[in-house]
């Protein structure tokens, strides 16, 4: 009896966790889950990041590829709203790409310049962006650092 009970146990928690993925999962048919980490202020890399993403939209079609653009360090200035690339971030934002900009560095921007940034209006802000990394590698996402 206990083995059974512990059995059931077992199946009702992986149907647990697979309902929470597939909560955080909105892109069920995508075929590619990618992460693409920006971290450094350069405008170019900047530029590059996005035409990463704006590249694998074209190549497997929105609805076939789950893209998440994590922005920490440096390269959280891609996410603030006067960046140049804002109008690029709201077209990728629109063909399903996600923007998370790291809560550890914009509050270490802020002290340094005496307020918070004002972020692009797509971006989400995640506790760490290294920790979020992590969760979507765990989640199966790849990591790809142009």
């Amino acid at each position: 009896m206990k083995k059974l009970l512990s059995v059931l146990f077992l199946l009702a928690t992986v149907g647990f966790s697979q309902q929470i993925f597939a909560a955080e999962n909105d892109k069920p048919f995508a075929e590619e889950r990618i992460v693409l980490q920006i971290s450094d202020p350069n405008p170019f890399k900047q530029t590059l990041v996005l035409n990463v993403a704006n590249n694998l939209i074209k190549h497997y079609g929105q609805d076939k590829v789950d893209v998440e653009i994590v922005a920490f360090g440096p390269g959280l200035r891609l996410l603030f709203k006067d960046n140049v690339n804002s109008n690029r971030i709201s077209a990728l934002s629109s063909s399903g790409v996600k923007f998370a900009a790291c809560e550890n560095t914009v509050k270490g921007m802020s002290k340094k310049l005496g307020h918070a940034p004002e972020l692009n209006s797509n971006a989400i802000t995640v506790s760490a962006g290294v920790v979020r990394i992590i969760e979507l590698e765990n989640q199966g996402f790849k990591l790809i650092k142009p």
